[in-house]
């Protein structure tokens, strides 16, 4: 059932690389990995793929020979450029469903707006940061999240161009944890591949592993119940 299906999984951070590992581990075997970004010590707390070993590694190679030893039959395109439009359209048409685990949130809008207008299958992650309760997590239409600052920007950028539901997304109605900004440590910044500085939001080592997992449960559950048909 899953073994023809091309999955398209953009953001490997966090919440997309536990996606990736259970889409694997369940038995899909054709992946197009997207992340521009490179592993950081910043995010050994919370990313499967990150450990001192991988610091200044391809998350995208890192992954890819992650999946290839679950699976040696899998088959594993990396691509460690950022998403531009171009190369956004050619990617979405030649997927069956896409995963978006971006953090940024102009690529983010784009993807889920290029895969909404084609009519494409996808699910969508919100904010882990700043989050602490599990079980306030869930998969709902985009126009239903609440209590998520990234949810809210996304939906607000989506109205702007005409789409108002229709997207499941993984996301925490639980209302952000934010003591620990009150004395700046939240504030700090690193600085990305591409030369940006980013503000680093706390996250706990479980909770983008618990929506990475929801996001590919979603997935697996979309084929089983034959919603592709």
């Amino acid at each position: 059932m899953f073994r023809e299906k091309k999955i398209l999984i953009v953001g490997l951070g966090g919440v997309g690389g536990y996606a990736v590992e259970g889409l694997a581990r369940a038995g899909f075997l054709n992946f197009t990995l997207v992340d521009f970004d490179t592993v950081s010590e910043s995010n050994i707390n919370r990313q499967i793929i990150a450990l001192h070993s991988t610091i200044g590694k391809s998350k995208c190679q890192l992954f890819k020979e992650r999946i290839l030893d679950i699976n040696p039959d899998c088959n594993v395109v990396a691509i460690s450029e950022f998403l531009d439009q171009d190369l956004r359209g050619k990617l979405i048409d030649e997927a069956d469903f896409i995963v978006d685990a971006i953090d940024s949130l102009g690529p983010k809008v784009g993807l889920l707006e290029d895969c909404y207008l084609k009519g494409k299958d996808m699910v969508s992650s919100m904010g882990a940061g700043n989050k602490l309760d599990p079980e306030r997590i869930k998969i709902v239409d985009i126009s239903k999240s609440q209590n998520c600052s990234l949810a809210k920007r996304v939906r607000k950028y989506l109205r702007k161009r005409g789409i108002y539901k229709g997207i499941p997304v993984v996301f925490s109605d639980e209302l952000p944890i934010t003591d620990y900004l009150k004395d700046g440590r939240g504030q700090s910044a690193e600085e990305s591949t591409r030369g940006r500085n980013r503000t680093l939001v706390g996250s706990i080592s479980y909770y983008p592993a618990i929506m990475g997992m929801m996001l590919a449960s979603y997935v697996i559950r979309f084929y089983l119940n034959g919603k592709d048909s």
